[in-house]
């Protein structure tokens, strides 16, 4: 009984069970047990019943519930304990075990906490920061600049542990290439138009034209594994020399010449225009005659006398030379394209020593009628 009289009265079980004297128990809905008939009231309507012996029964697991006055234990309070305990005597306790180091060294962190937060209240009340910081990022993203340079040195330290993808290797090159002919112009114009935005596309094709080789040979741009003799490298000092002066060398080519809007246009440009044709023909014919008569793009089969190679032993150098000048002339700087001649032809005779050694180990006395035959390393009918 007091299980039918749970059953009944219960809002949560969707059927009801009924025990009569015969032992047979009923599952349907609760509201059709509750049906009576509208004469006579006193008899309730006979609602068919089941037999246990019927096929499939459904039965509802009852629901259970629990109340606990439970406290929650201490140890399981998420409330971090440390608040709990801190008090005046821990943090005089703390101090007073504290070395003479600590103190300088919270002292120091203190000191530039304070000067930075007192640096920037100053910069955002002054109306000459909004005014000058609006008109740099008109006309030139610092914010971006300084973002591509970061992500550049991200890329480059992945691409020298061999992880980085297609993408990140762009990003390298173009965050080089955008802190040589980009930058330095914005910093000394506060703006840029004219030839920075043309070099830098020009430097994205000339360093394109390289690698495009392999594409057109192999189907891919991906280098092939090869006799690690034929990397000539020269010890890393020379080669962080080298880097630095070409990056020292754009900055006193957009120093040197005058604010990019009195640069002059039209005719007076067609020497430079003419110049980056020769500049990207010369690279691109170099690598490709190379690749020719090169295992892997790399490794030398014959020695090249075809192309630019019929005028200088090293047109693929002479190029790159000549593509930093033509910078320096669209600028309107020749004292710094000369700072960058000096600078290249120092690396490139180092290098070209050690090449030159090799090819002559290599292919004897066929390189050395070559080099009798065309005397000029770099500069046709100079040096």
């Amino acid at each position: 009984m007091e299980l039918q009289s749970v059953l009944i009265h219960s809002k949560t079980a969707p059927f009801c069970a009924r025990f009569t004297g015969n032992t047979k128990l009923s599952l349907r809905h609760f509201n059709k047990h509750l049906q009576v008939d509208p004469i006579n009231h006193k008899k309730p309507i006979k609602t068919s019943s089941f037999s246990p012996k019927s096929t499939r029964p459904h039965y509802l697991t009852p629901l259970k519930c629990s109340f606990s006055n439970a406290i929650i234990p201490e140890s399981q309070n998420p409330v971090p304990l440390s608040l709990k305990h801190l008090s005046f005597d821990s943090l005089k306790a703390s101090l007073s075990q504290s070395t003479p180091y600590d103190v300088v060294k919270w002292s120091a962190v203190l000191s530039v906490a304070i000067a930075a937060a007192k640096w920037t209240v100053n910069g955002l009340f002054n109306p000459f920061f909004w005014m000058y910081f609006s008109w740099t990022w008109l006309f030139w993203p610092w914010i971006l600049s300084v973002a591509l340079a970061v992500y550049g040195l991200y890329c480059f330290t992945r691409h020298s542990r061999g992880e980085a993808n297609v993408f990140e290797q762009i990003a390298v090159v173009t965050a080089a290439f955008a802190w040589l002919t980009l930058v330095p112009p914005a910093h000394f114009n506060g703006f840029l138009e004219g030839w920075p935005y043309v070099f830098f596309f020009v430097y994205h094709y000339f360093f394109f034209f390289n690698v495009s080789v392999r594409k057109r040979l192999y189907g891919d741009y991906c280098a092939r594994p090869h006799d690690p003799k034929w990397d000539v490298k020269l010890p890393k000092g020379q080669s962080l020399l080298f880097c630095v002066g070409v990056i020292v060398g754009h900055w006193l080519a957009a120093f040197e010449g005058p604010e990019l809007h009195r640069i002059p246009g039209g005719l007076s440009n067609v020497g430079v225009w003419v110049m980056i044709l020769v500049t990207l023909l010369m690279q691109y014919n170099s690598t490709l005659y190379l690749a020719k008569y090169s295992e892997k793009v790399v490794v030398p089969t014959a020695v090249v006398q075809f192309g630019p190679y019929r005028w200088v032993r090293h047109p693929i150098y002479a190029s790159t030379m000549l593509l930093f000048v033509t910078y320096c002339i669209a600028l309107r700087a020749p004292l710094t394209s000369l700072f960058v001649v000096a600078v290249c032809l120092w690396y490139y005779e180092q290098k070209a020593k050690v090449e030159e050694a090799l090819m002559v180990e290599t292919f004897g006395d066929g390189y050395i009628e070559y080099a009798s035959k065309v005397r000029y390393k770099f500069i046709p009918f100079v040096y």
